[in-house]
């Protein structure tokens, strides 16, 4: 697996990542976030194995309903591709984590729902 797949999948793992839902610049790793719950998501978490939690710039959150694209800083692009991930919500409530591979498929959202 190359350097740039793995990094794609990357998350945030030992410091915050600087990502935010803004348009990724062109050549860069992304992933999508659908919010299929009736509360905003608040915040976006990811680690690699064994790794510490790295948490997303959400920029306000995503709403109930939304889908946006999320792109990784350059500083992740030497992680692995196969991370977890979990999401908190407006109203209190967490997603359990789930394994995702980053480099898989970049245009299939991950979704979190009630």
């Amino acid at each position: 697996m190359s350097l740039m797949r793995a990094a794609g999948r990357t998350a945030a793992l030992s410091a915050l990542l600087a990502c935010s839902v803004a348009p990724a610049q062109a050549g860069g790793w992304y992933f999508y976030v659908q919010n299929s719950s009736k509360s905003a998501i608040t915040r976006l978490e990811v680690r690699e194995k064994g790794g510490s939690w790295g948490q997303f710039n959400l920029d306000g959150g995503i709403a109930a309903g939304q889908k946006v694209r999320i792109d990784w800083a350059k500083s992740t692009d030497n992680e692995d591709c196969k991370q977890s991930i979990r999401a908190s919500f407006a109203d209190g409530t967490s997603s359990e984590p789930t394994t995702f591979d980053f480099c898989d498929d970049l245009n299939t959202p991950i979704v979190f729902s009630d």
